[in-house]
């Protein structure tokens, strides 16, 4: 179990505060998150068809989930805004698990890292697409958001395990 004090987010009392990273130097610092959103087959045909009512699905959740990673910061309520260097984000339809996989890169090049921005860009294009296809698929089920890896800053790189 985590005890309080090894938590950043709270001060000496307990409190929740904003990390101070002001002494922190600036480093490129990189973030990878993945997510999946599970549906029926004919949901993903549809999506790979491009037949979806209201638009190019994937194209949709692609500039959503870039736009959900610039506003971290207003949704999270103790994130930094941070000036974002690159956001990427890369779907692979699995057609053997009626499933679109989601990956998000996010950079920057500042005194704290972007893992909550990877995280949230995954998570709101994934929603994206739930919204775009729930008029012929309500049971979708997002799954497996995670973070994959991050690099730069004092506690160096993480990389998930399979």
């Amino acid at each position: 179990m985590t005890t309080s004090s090894a938590l950043t987010h709270f001060d000496g009392q307990g409190q929740a505060h904003m990390v101070d990273v002001a002494a922190k130097p600036a480093a490129h610092r990189v973030a990878v998150a993945q997510g999946r959103i599970v549906m029926n087959p004919a949901t993903l045909a549809i999506i790979l068809e491009g037949t979806a009512k209201k638009g190019d699905v994937l194209g949709i959740a692609r500039i959503a989930g870039i736009m959900a990673a610039k506003k971290t910061s207003g949704l999270i309520p103790l994130c930094h805004p941070l000036a974002l260097t690159r956001v990427a984000l890369d779907f692979n339809p699995d057609p053997a698990h009626a499933s679109v996989i989601c990956r998000a890169t996010v950079e920057t090049v500042g005194p704290t890292g972007v893992e909550m921005e990877a995280l949230t860009a995954v998570q709101v294009a994934l929603l994206t697409i739930y919204d775009m296809c729930k008029a012929v698929d309500r049971a979708m089920v997002i799954t497996d958001v995670r973070l994959i890896e991050k690099h730069g800053g004092m506690s160096g790189s993480f990389v998930a395990t399979p």
